[in-house]
């Protein structure tokens, strides 16, 4: 057996893990863990400016690839309730990120020592396990069992939080034996798959709404096999956005309140059966429970046992790892078809693609000051199907969900549930830290960039290349569109005359100054002829100078964006497509 102190163990134990990616803050209580990270050289690292942000860059580090762990550190007091936020958006979209806190010595926990707190009974609702260590030799079993609770069940967040006399004491370890902990998923059994797919062919008008457990499980392929087997037409949730690629012929749109398409909403409604696999119903998918079930069977595969019947009832419930399920789906429908007894959905599918052809929202639009479409419509020009775009919420995030085109997964990469502001930023900068050759393209409105905007200096000084989109329409857009039912514009202003910038004409912050003045490179545009341009040199810059490079585009201060309280009834603000010149880039071609 080797003597080593307990953080050298739980520094290797990392790297045994392949969890070798950390983002954070060194501090007085989490030196310790720091020193053996430099000692033994395996673990990189990325110097946030807000630990909050350092909780958001593991996030994204982990989304960006199957079985990638992001690990964020910092002191237990200020720095471990800063990680809060994170620890919530990564728990409410089962993301694996591993929480490490520095905290005051064991004899000073309940003595209101400087920056002592409970951070674990804080961190406890938000995270599959949060537990302070207060013997040494428990932390090689509490790192093990950490990264085993990460990967099992549904997906989820550990924080571990280590007294500062827990991290030098020395314990006794032996790195080469040992062994990850097994992960057990849970797998639907043939006799299961079997039934489901025979409530499946005996609907006229099925659909397999594709959720985010497809991603985590690395199961998209077997998805779309599924789907061309049975030639069942695939509704992806936002978290399962391109499990599917959207030029798919099967693919029939996105379904909800604010991030759908008008032809997803109308299959959905002409549906008779819904398959769901690794989704959760959330609201904003489902809106009214009334509406999206009347008249329709549910099957529901989830991997964990307790979310199937927490939205609504389906009529027949598997628990199970969403890949698991699909391998066994795969199987039974093989033989099936080789059988000769899966039904022709031909007729089905067809009438899917149609609604697709011509249910479709305009994007050109030239107008001055821009209108917010025209922007995604250069965006899918600018980036293709290779972009990994990277967005958390507002009209911003809501409209490119309407409007830009995915074609792979985790290239779409969003906080779902918790959707925090200030997201955007240090996420991104974890996807491009975990594939560096990528072309990442953040996402936001004015509000959300401004929240961590000061992480772009990250970015700039560890060499971070990604480009970030913003739309600024100087306006909290999203609440003041909410804030119409109560007939107020009420504290969702954010323009004012900038004494500095008076070019802006009252848009208030000058985005491009305050990104130079952090290190990176960036780029405005007023006129819709010159979106398109500005993202190419946006591609060049990120190239040559390997920093984020920022478009801002100046747009018009008021659009409402399509959205409802149904889905049977969303309101349109704006003119339809007509012609197939109003939807260039649109994947099924209005004749």
């Amino acid at each position: 057996m080797t003597r080593m102190r307990a953080v050298d163990a739980a520094v290797l134990i990392l790297e045994k893990e392949s969890a070798t990616q950390a983002f954070g803050l060194p501090g007085a209580a989490i030196n310790p863990f720091y020193s053996a990270m430099r000692a033994h050289g395996g673990i990189k690292h990325v110097l946030a400016r807000h630990v909050e942000a350092a909780s958001h860059m593991a996030e994204g580090y982990t989304r960006a690839t199957a079985g990638n762990i992001g690990v964020c550190i910092g002191t237990s007091g200020p720095a471990g309730t800063d990680m809060i936020t994170g620890l919530y958006s990564a728990s409410a979209d089962s993301i694996p990120i591993l929480c490490i806190t520095g905290q005051a010595p064991v004899a000073k926990l309940h003595k209101e020592d400087f920056q002592a707190v409970d951070i674990a009974a804080i961190a406890a609702p938000v995270s599959k396990w949060a537990v302070t260590v207060l013997e040494p030799a428990q932390v090689p079993g509490t790192f093990q069992k950490a990264f085993q609770l990460m990967r099992e069940g549904r997906p989820g967040p550990v924080l571990i939080d280590l007294p500062i006399d827990v991290q030098l004491a020395e314990i006794e370890f032996d790195i080469e034996t040992y062994q990850p902990l097994e992960v057990h998923r849970p797998a639907a059994t043939r006799a299961q798959a079997v039934k489901a797919i025979e409530m499946l062919n005996a609907a006229q008008r099925p659909l397999i709404v594709a959720g985010g457990g497809i991603v985590n499980a690395d199961a998209a392929a077997a998805l779309i096999e599924f789907a061309e087997l049975t030639g069942v037409p695939v509704v992806p949730t936002l978290m399962g956005w391109g499990t599917i690629p959207d030029d798919h012929a099967l693919h029939a749109g996105m379904v909800g309140l604010q991030t759908s398409h008008r032809y997803g909403n109308a299959t959905l409604l002409e549906s008779d059966f819904v398959l769901g696999i690794g989704n959760r119903w959330a609201n904003r998918h489902t809106g009214g429970v009334e509406t999206y079930t009347k008249d329709r069977t549910f099957v529901h595969v989830d991997i964990e046992p307790t979310q199937i019947g927490r939205v609504f009832a389906p009529d027949y419930g598997i628990t199970s790892d969403a890949g698991a399920a699909l391998r066994v789906f795969v199987e039974v429908a093989r033989e099936l078809d080789a059988a000769g007894e899966l039904p022709d959905r031909n007729v089905w599918a067809e009438q899917c693609r149609n609604r697709k052809r011509v249910g479709l929202r305009k994007t050109h639009f030239d107008d001055k000051p821009i209108k917010p479409q025209r922007v995604y419509e250069e965006m899918n020009k600018a980036f293709g199907p290779d972009a990994r775009y990277v967005s958390t919420i507002g009209l911003s995030q809501i409209q490119a969900a309407q409007l830009l085109h995915v074609y792979r997964p985790r290239h779409w990469i969003n906080a779902g549930q918790a959707g925090p502001l200030g997201w955007t930023v240090p996420a991104a900068i974890g996807v491009a830290t975990a594939d560096p050759n990528a072309t990442v393209v953040a996402l936001s409105g004015d509000y959300d960039f401004q929240f961590l905007i000061e992480e772009l200096a990250v970015g700039a000084q560890f060499n971070i290349p990604y480009i970030h989109v913003v739309v600024n329409n100087s306006y909290l857009g999203l609440i003041r569109q909410a804030q119409r039912a109560f007939d107020m514009d009420y504290y969702v202003q954010l323009a004012f005359d900038n004494i500095n910038s008076p070019e802006l004409a009252g848009y208030g912050v000058d985005h491009v100054k305050v990104a130079e003045g952090l290190g990176c490179k960036a780029i405005r545009v007023f006129d819709p002829a010159w979106i398109g341009s500005a993202l190419d040199e946006a591609k060049k810059l990120v190239t040559e100078f390997r920093v984020p490079v920022i478009v801002e585009v100046i747009l018009e201060r008021v659009t409402n964006v399509s959205m409802g309280l149904e889905i049977d009834n969303i309101v349109e603000f704006e003119e339809l497509a007509q012609s197939a010149a109003d939807v260039p880039t649109a994947t099924a071609r209005l004749d």
